[in-house]
């Protein structure tokens, strides 16, 4: 080596770049490995066993008419919050910055949390139009409201666990009416689960929209009639850009997601309602349609082939099973707005 000092300098030179070029490589696979374990969906759970593990009870007959209910949008924003990879939409940096799937899914069931919540706070909370507000529910609505992609201080965690902090403290005067504080309510009426359908029936047709805008056979929906020079100038909705595909998709899975388990909640806490209108059963078609929306996908790209062609349309199939949902919902309005 000492007699061929260029030869050294040009092995130097190359075992540098090997060492670099290694480097790189463990860094990408890192990064690769980590982008795929944060961007698994969450589990679906169950909302009576974690209610009874909240309040520490052995059964839900023991638990006040509203606990689960308010324990599943507490559990909802805190599994968006802790999930594989943590929260994960206002990521600066990779692998989190390139994982917009999950991104959107976290949006999807943000979306549905802040539309429970704020059913909670209007009306499932108050006893009449002119009753006070709980301030409980007062702190926890506007905190899930905070932009969703705040990495700076305060940062869109920090905020999101406030709003869970506020929903766990109406849920202990819920669970202690007798305590010094004002006793946490929640009405479990027709009028109120009406009004809510009302919101979920909106989110649910707007998604089954823009998932059937992915096919090319989508010619685009006018809101009124063209002939109406009112209507004419009102916007349509276009084809899905093919770079957006995904992101439609995932943002209504987790818009399923979330949904899926206010329902379960609903079930639960309005059972009394529910089986006085003879709705049960059109409750647990829209949670049997959401569950089959949730089902596990089995390409690791969002196919988006024809309606009958070779390939399949997962944006279509998920549009079928949400618009199933949305027809379900439309029935139980309609049978909370009977007398």
């Amino acid at each position: 080596m000492s007699d061929n000092p260029l030869a050294y300098e040009d092995a130097k030179s190359k075992g540098i770049l090997w060492g670099f070029g290694s480097l790189l490589g463990v860094v990408l696979i890192v990064m690769l490995v980590l982008g795929e374990w944060w961007s698994r969906e969450p589990e679906q759970f169950s909302v009576q066993d974690e209610a009874i593990e909240r309040m520490n009870v052995t059964h839900t007959d023991q638990m006040p008419i509203g606990y689960v209910y308010a324990n599943t949008l507490a559990h909802i924003a805190d599994v968006i919050l802790f999930k594989s990879g943590g929260y994960l939409s206002n990521d600066v940096a990779p692998p989190g910055l390139f994982c917009d799937n999950i991104q959107n899914f976290e949006y999807g069931a943000l979306v549905m949390l802040r539309d429970g919540t704020t059913a909670l706070r209007n009306h499932f909370a108050r006893d009449q139009s002119q009753s006070a507000e709980d301030p409980d529910l007062a702190k926890a609505e506007p905190y899930f409201y905070y932009e969703r992609n705040s990495w700076a201080l305060p940062s869109t965690e920090s905020e999101y666990v406030k709003g869970i902090e506020a929903l766990h403290a109406y849920m202990v005067r819920l669970q202690n009416p007798s305590s010094t504080s004002k006793a946490a309510q929640f009405h479990s009426r027709a009028d109120n689960l009406w009004q809510y359908t009302e919101v979920v029936i909106k989110r649910l047709g707007g998604l089954s929209t823009r998932l059937a805008a992915s096919t090319d056979k989508f010619s685009g929906a006018t809101h009124g009639d063209p002939s109406n020079p009112i209507d004419i100038n009102m916007p349509t909705i276009g084809k899905t850009p093919w770079m957006e595909i995904d992101n439609v998709f995932y943002e209504a899975r987790g818009s399923c997601w979330a949904l899926l388990h206010i329902l379960k909640a609903i079930k639960h806490d309005f059972s009394d309602i529910l089986l006085d209108k003879r709705a049960m059963n059109t409750l647990d078609n829209m949670i049997q349609a959401l569950e089959n929306a949730l089902s596990p996908t089995l390409s690791p790209v969002v196919l988006n082939g024809d309606g009958f062609g070779i390939f399949a349309n997962y944006s279509l199939a998920m549009a079928n099973y949400i618009a199933r949902a949305n027809a379900a919902a439309l029935d139980l309005r309609d049978v909370m707005n009977r007398g």
